[in-house]
């Protein structure tokens, strides 16, 4: 078992760089040297799992051109079978330091088979040590249908990273993907397996690397919208690119971790306020403002929505006020049914930032009197992760 846990923690160092989920490097993860590459992630009804973040294999024969496993880059590689893997995920499961897997790989041989080792030590997991937990499987780009349908049928959630958001900055990345058939096509059908079969309950979701192919935040947002209006995606996830030595791109930039905030923003957004993306406020270049929360862009752009009465707005107007999210218009319209509420102070026990919303609503039927400096200002709106609610 000593030899695997070397491997696996070699693999679940090199899944940093397969970001889906926001766990990155900067993520928090169990320190020791049975689980160092595990790490909390939110699942969809609320709960934490203990997710165990490994390849099967790290040697890749893709040429994706921001990523430390790409071919010909001088790193070391190594493998685990499906049955290693298996061993080593039940180990942490019985040592009580892992609740769930994501298990993705790099293309060594081909897709087909490379799948094929992926749903395998899965099975094992799921047969041999009757693990009934969550399982996050990714789905290799160019996967055959069939393996996309047993992916689906195992897994709580399965995933295909997009990395960009149209054919024409994919190209800039990799020369071996073709963005319409080897990955749209696989997440149309995931998503009719899903929906035939009533599998993989959490759903799907994709990831873009911000920042590496040239594409402005319009590009990213617009085709994120898309997803999940066309195929019930559950999440977008977003990775700010940093640079890999060794790699085409080691010469670029990092992308500012401010740019990958601001999507996660204007995502919820789309997921979670109603919003559509051609309601979001861009520059002239395409791309989100840095120094603003792009809600309160789109509410200093909408005068003619504002003020609003707390006390009669529906939840459609309720939602678009800078300082509220889903959470306080709950129990904003619970609390109302009892007694109208008065004072910025009675939002603020519900939940509000209320120095971002005062200036957009009424209290009693007037504008309450504002005193920015006496309310905290509890930073920027939501807390710049995948998880965080946007005010």
């Amino acid at each position: 078992m000593a030899d695997l846990i070397v491997k696996a923690t070699q693999l679940g160092q090199a899944a940093q760089f397969d970001l889906c989920g926001a766990c990155g490097p900067s993520a928090s993860r169990v320190r020791d040297d049975l689980g160092r590459w595990i790490y909390p992630a939110a699942l969809p009804d609320g709960r934490t799992v203990r997710l165990f973040k490994v390849l099967l294999t790290n040697a890749c024969e893709r040429d994706c051109a921001y990523c430390a496993n790409r071919a010909g880059r001088d790193s070391r590689r190594t493998s685990l079978t499906p049955d290693e893997l298996a061993a080593v995920f039940d180990e942490l499961v019985r040592r009580d330091m892992a609740t769930g897997l994501f298990l993705s790989s790099a293309v060594c041989g081909s897709v087909a088979s490379a799948m094929e080792r992926m749903i395998t030590a899965v099975e094992i997991v799921r047969r041999r040590y009757q693990f009934k937990g969550y399982v996050h499987l990714k789905i290799l780009p160019g996967a055959e249908r069939a393996a996309v349908e047993r992916a689906a049928q195992l897994a709580q959630r399965v995933s295909v990273n997009l990395e960009a958001p149209n054919a024409g900055r994919l190209a800039r990345l990799s020369k071996t993907k073709d963005f319409d058939r080897d990955l749209l096509l696989r997440m149309r059908w995931a998503r009719e397996f899903m929906l035939a079969q009533g599998t993989a309950r959490a759903g799907q979701t994709t990831q873009f690397v911000v920042g590496a192919a040239g594409e402005s935040d319009r590009e990213i947002i617009v085709t994120t919208s898309r997803l999940y209006r066309e195929l019930r995606l559950a999440r977008a996830y977003f990775s700010a690119f940093q640079p890999v030595p060794g790699t085409p791109l080691e010469g670029l930039p990092p992308t500012p971790t401010v740019r990958e905030h601001r999507l996660y923003q204007c995502d919820f957004l789309l997921h979670s306020y109603g919003f559509g993306d051609e309601e979001i406020v861009y520059d002239a270049q395409g791309n989100l403002p840095l120094d603003a929360d792009p809600k309160l862009v789109w509410a200093q752009h909408h005068p003619e929505w504002f003020p609003v009465d707390i006390d009669r707005a529906d939840r459609e107007a309720l939602l678009r006020v800078p300082g509220i999210g889903p959470r306080s218009v709950a129990r904003i319209l619970s609390v109302r049914r009892q007694r109208s509420l008065r004072d910025l102070e009675s939002l603020r026990r519900l939940g509000v930032v209320v120095q971002r919303a005062a200036p957009f609503v009424l209290l009693a039927g007037r504008r309450p009197a504002v005193q920015l400096a006496l309310w905290p200002m509890g930073g920027m709106d939501g807390a710049g992760t995948a998880g965080s609610e946007l005010r």
